[in-house]
């Protein structure tokens, strides 16, 4: 596959860019793709994620593309456009479902991969996900959808579907992991320390122990 080439969703979070790295590993040409929708903790997101591709320097990975849509008018006044009430440390993962993100993301994806002629869209989606666009019979049908729809053959993948974070964080062994970022309610470019995503890094950590 190393002449082949690949766009990655990526939110600078662990996962994203743990993929981020199997993606420059196995590709021969690597875009990653940010998708702005009006979250609060977008700003954050971006600015690690522009410093964990800096330390790449890797001559197939692709300029950062940063896409929007937007979904303020659909959440209208829910926690993840307005920082109120967002879930907590020790919220279940159910509790920060949103409705329609990876359908939203993918349909926005698939269309740049069509423009571009890029055959292969990645996503970063563990198992043990509990969301219903998060799994891997999901991404298999969106990939033959979007090809319908665009008259471009394209796959969507989510090598990490069957792989649960422990497995995961054995394949970011080397990547600069600690500019990863994941906040639902960041404090600047800082996380806040008690939503469920800075529960979630606590896990990571401790576990790396």
């Amino acid at each position: 596959m190393l002449n082949s080439r690949v766009a990655a969703l990526t939110s600078g979070g662990f996962d994203s860019n743990v993929l981020l790295g199997e993606m420059i590993r196995k590709y021969g040409t690597v875009y990653p793709i940010y998708i702005r929708g009006g979250h609060v903790w977008e700003k954050a997101e971006i600015y690690w994620l522009r410093r964990f591709l800096r330390s790449l320097h890797s001559n197939r990975l692709k300029p950062l593309t940063v896409l929007t849509v937007p979904v303020t008018d659909l959440y209208r006044q829910g926690w993840q456009v307005t920082g109120r009430n967002v879930p907590g440390y020790r919220s279940r993962d159910q509790e920060v479902y949103l409705p329609g993100r990876n359908l939203l993301l993918l349909a926005k994806v698939a269309t740049f991969c069509a423009l571009r002629k890029i055959p292969t869209l990645a996503i970063g989606s563990l198992a043990g996900n509990p969301f219903p666009d998060s799994t891997h019979s999901f991404f298999a049908r969106m990939g033959r959808v979007a090809s319908d729809a665009l008259g471009f053959q394209l796959r969507v993948i989510a090598p990490f579907s069957r792989l649960k974070k422990r497995e995961v964080m054995k394949k970011g062994h080397g990547l600069p992991l600690h500019l990863s970022f994941s906040c639902l309610s960041p404090k600047g470019i800082k996380p806040c320390g008690r939503c469920n995503k800075c529960a979630e890094r606590d896990r990571i950590k401790n576990s790396a122990i």
